[in-house]
């Protein structure tokens, strides 16, 4: 059970007289760039979202004239911020050539501060990989990649409506290699239709053997507005089948130095994506591109916006720079924020500090005090002087735990 604090008889996670000056004030956090690269070759049946098969020739220039607009246009939310990481997301975004990443990523430098080391992501499919252009992918300033492979057993590619082969996968991976990049991630999924245990085991092994800094391995769900939530394939493992590949996989990742620091994330020592901590640790980015989403803290105006544009590629392009292109902008009032702030935290085994609650949404620790001791007495997280972290239950619990902070 928690224990009062010593100087008072308030238990952790409540505020107590002398723990504070001053009212907590909502200080901006580190802050990304999102960009969406809408198009692909072709919609995969389990993907939610916002692409679209790619139908003739793709206007590359058109999109970045657009990217670079919209981008002027949220311009004032963020001046003077430090841009920490770059994801380009899509979509299949190595569709697009480098010569295309390259002017949006110097018109972005140009209206940005981009931080010393700024880690700027690609996400590649590897049915789209040719020689020579991670080279020049290299040369714009990517330097790092993501893969979407999924899975090495060409059947289940198949299944899954991918666009490559397992051959083409690693092909994929050693071009990049050969152009020097030394951080690249790898997209597998698992409980696939029709996977065995040994099938599962035997994609981390091929996955092992390219030598990633960094594996997201999540499982296949199936999601409203998709095609496999429509018509559901066969063969797909039951719950318990899923935890046990699951819980094997684990242990393998583990075994191979692979640390799992978010509830699908895992990585080498000092590897993980800067990109997506910062999303999970409630940090602020910027979503430029047709339906990417962004979320910006204001100190001045002590509140928290969260930005959507339109998904449709053409009306995107047509409206970016206005106010017409900007599907809507949500201010997440003050009783929303525990629940939106835990969303995100309680994905990564880290935990997080009540000062940072503070810090990132202006309010008292004691809004979260109660929901807090709940999940501490259901044995779901810990309390650790300022430190909350969730238990190994709790992180297989984790949609229960966040729902404890509903308003």
């Amino acid at each position: 059970m928690p224990q009062p604090h010593d100087h008072c008889d308030h238990l952790p996670g409540e505020h107590c007289p002398g723990d504070h000056d001053h009212a907590p004030r909502l200080v901006p956090p580190p802050l990304s760039l999102y960009v969406h690269l809408p198009w692909c070759v072709r919609k995969c049946p389990y993907c939610d979202f916002n692409s679209h098969a790619a139908k003739g020739e793709l206007p590359f220039e058109a999109y970045i004239d657009a990217l670079i607009r919209d981008l002027d246009q949220d311009l004032p939310l963020v001046w003077g911020r430090v841009v920490s990481s770059v994801f380009f997301g899509g979509g299949t975004p190595s569709l697009f050539p480098p010569e295309a990443i390259d002017r949006f990523l110097q018109a972005a430098s140009a209206r940005l501060r981009f931080a010393p080391n700024l880690e700027v992501t690609l996400e590649t499919n590897p049915g789209t990989a040719e020689h020579g252009r991670f080279d020049r992918y290299r040369a714009a300033g990517v330097n790092r990649i993501s893969f979407g492979i999924q899975t090495f057993n060409d059947e289940a590619l198949k299944r899954l409506g991918r666009i490559h082969d397992s051959g083409e996968a690693e092909r994929a991976v050693k071009l990049a290699q050969d152009a020097g990049y030394d951080n690249f991630n790898i997209d597998l999924m698992y409980a696939l239709p029709q996977q065995t245990l040994a099938q599962a085991e035997h994609d981390l092994e091929r996955a092992f053997a390219l030598q990633p800094t960094h594996l997201s391995h999540y499982q296949l769900t199936l999601e409203p507005n998709t095609v496999f939530f429509a018509k559901p394939p066969q063969g797909i493992p039951d719950e318990d089948s899923a935890w046990d590949i699951q819980e094997h996989c684990q242990r393998m990742l583990a075994e191979a130095g692979y640390a799992q620091y978010e509830v699908s994330a895992y990585a080498k020592p000092g590897r993980q994506s800067q990109h997506n901590l910062n999303y999970w640790r409630f940090g602020d980015y910027l979503g430029i591109g047709a339906g990417a989403h962004g979320k910006i803290s204001s100190g001045a105006e002590e509140h928290v916006l969260r930005r959507w544009k339109h998904k449709h590629p053409q009306t995107f392009m047509d409206t970016a720079g206005s106010a017409a292109s900007i599907g809507g902008d949500d201010v997440i009032d003050a009783p929303r924020l525990p629940f939106e702030y835990m969303l995100n935290l309680l994905r990564l085994h880290e935990g997080f500090t009540l000062k940072d609650f503070e810090s990132r949404t202006g309010l008292e620790r004691a809004a979260i005090a109660t929901p807090l001791q709940a999940a501490i007495a259901r044995g779901w997280m810990t309390l650790d002087g300022d430190h909350a972290r969730p238990t190994e239950l709790g992180r297989r619990f984790t949609n229960d735990v966040v729902e404890l902070f509903l308003p």
